[in-house]
């Protein structure tokens, strides 16, 4: 339970980031079935009922992860507080946050059953999809159900004053968000099992107009979200808050770029059915992989303060431009003894010498005081991230080399593995191998959790990737294992 708590802050912000992906891609996956699926089916022949189908499978297990989500957000939410602020699990049973938890599961699970309804289930355990007959109507119902508990969750419910148009706006957010990336995985699976030009044109034009309707939703929502939350530009600049926002407004552009792009690709289809499609595919997943970082973006902004509470510790302009001025690399590092933790340690370890004590360690995982910094520490800090560049500059390097044609290029995942033994040692020094935290004990630290994490994901990075270039797993049956084209797309999901 000590852990949990230790980790609590972290694990309820990647939770809530998975939470806000899978009720999205429900609520997208319900409203592409209700309003282009069912609509155009009956000009799509074959392919209509397959949409249809593969519609309602998309939403239906969504909705069973949005369950899973969820349910452990409040057991743990739950754990948490039972064990830290000394309530029954009846008291907290009975606050507003559980309340809503449980109507979002409710509305989820009568989601799920609905669509899986009309399932058959063939041998090896897996579910046959018919169109599910489930009336439009009662499935939007539970859609907005689902919206309005999801919103009850959001900072607009912890305001004091002016609690209910943020409400309404918060709902309008997601209700946005569902509409143009909710609606993607859906729209894919459309565009592969339909050949006709005039058919990909009547499901693009469609679409389009359904993410028309999904940017203005976010635009006036997100407009309105920012003056109140944020307030004023140094708000925006100068907290947390404002500036996860503004990589909101980042990606939410790029966004619309690549929209802009695939809305002028549907164009064309109108006057040549035969005009390729990839790129329409292509851009779709990327928007896809854009949305899901947006989702977790959204995930940390409510682990922070609004700008407009948080009007002491902002960063001041000139800050920012100073500590963003380019520099060479530092690619000296400082000597370990030097660290502010080192220094520490020994003077903790000479003071209980003096007094014939057991000296007092100067970090402790987990205890939630921020570890002592010294010049010599940032300096540790800027050497590792710069040598970091240094192999992310190589890699780009490589890969460009080998695209170009250089074949013994095609090895560069492999320098991955390096940049993953590097910050495993370099990352945290107060830690083991360097410093006097155990390797298990350290994981009580988030930040120390997060880099082992990133080890970790750069190691999937470079076997997976590595494979695929070098040929490992092209030409390999379903029951031989992976096949290449799964195996290509572990690099980009895990980006």
């Amino acid at each position: 339970m000590a852990l949990l708590i230790d980790l609590f802050g972290y694990l309820s912000i990647v939770l809530h980031g998975l939470t806000i992906a899978a009720q999205s891609a429900m609520l997208g996956g319900v409203l592409f079935l209700v309003w282009l699926a069912r609509p155009l089916a009956p000009g799509l022949g074959v392919a209509g009922g397959a949409i249809q189908a593969g519609t309602a499978r998309i939403a239906a297990w969504s909705a069973v992860a949005l369950i899973l989500c969820e349910a452990m957000a409040l057991a743990m939410q739950t754990a948490v507080l039972a064990s830290t602020v000394d309530l029954r699990v009846s008291q907290i049973a009975g606050a507003g946050f559980f309340s809503a938890g449980l109507v979002k599961i409710a509305a989820a699970l009568a989601i799920a059953l609905a669509l899986f309804a009309r399932g058959a289930r063939p041998p090896r355990g897996t579910i046959r999809f018919t169109p599910p007959g489930t009336p439009g109507a009662a499935l939007l119902g539970l859609a907005l159900l689902e919206v309005a508990a999801a919103t009850l969750t959001t900072h607009a419910a912890a305001r004091i004053a002016g609690r209910e148009p943020l409400l309404l706006v918060a709902g309008l957010h997601q209700v946005g968000a569902a509409l143009w990336i909710g609606g993607i995985p859906s729209f894919l699976l459309a565009l592969s099992l339909v050949q006709d030009g005039r058919s990909l044109h009547a499901i693009g034009a469609r679409f389009s107009r359904m993410c028309m309707a999904g940017v203005a939703c976010i635009l006036v929502s997100g407009v309105i979200m920012s003056v109140m939350y944020i307030g004023d530009w140094q708000g925006f600049y100068g907290t947390a808050y404002g500036v996860m926002v503004g990589a909101k407004i980042l990606m939410f552009l790029c966004l619309l770029a690549l929209g802009l792009g695939n809305y002028r690709l549907i164009a064309r289809l109108a006057g040549n059915p035969a005009t390729p499609v990839n790129r329409l595919k292509r851009f779709a997943e990327v928007e896809i992989g854009i949305g899901v970082a947006i989702f977790f973006a959204a995930a940390s902004l409510t682990s922070v303060p609004p700008a407009v509470d948080l009007r002491e510790g902002r960063v001041t302009f000139m800050e920012i431009i100073a500590r963003n001025t380019p520099e060479m690399p530092r690619l000296i590092s400082p000597k370990y003894d030097r660290l502010a933790l080192t220094k520490l340690q020994e003077f903790l370890d000479a003071e209980a010498l003096a007094r014939r004590a057991s000296p007092s360690a100067a970090f402790v995982p987990g205890a939630g005081m921020i570890a002592e910094r010294n010049a010599a520490d940032i300096a540790w800090s800027e050497y590792n991230h710069h040598w970091s560049g240094l192999f992310v500059l190589a890699i780009g390097i490589l890969a460009l080399l080998n695209q170009a044609g250089l074949r013994i290029a095609r090895h560069w995942p492999l320098v991955f593995l390096g940049l993953a033994a590097f910050l495993f040692l370099r990352s945290d020094p107060e830690t083991w191998p360097l410093g006097p935290v155990g390797f298990w004990e350290s994981f009580r630290d988030v930040e120390v959790l997060q880099h082992r994490v990133f080890v970790v994901l750069l190691v999937a990075f470079a076997w997976f990737e590595w494979r695929v270039r070098a040929g490992g797993w092209q030409n390999r049956s379903a029951a031989g294992g992976l096949q290449s084209r799964s195996a290509a797309m572990v690099f980009p999901l895990l980006c």
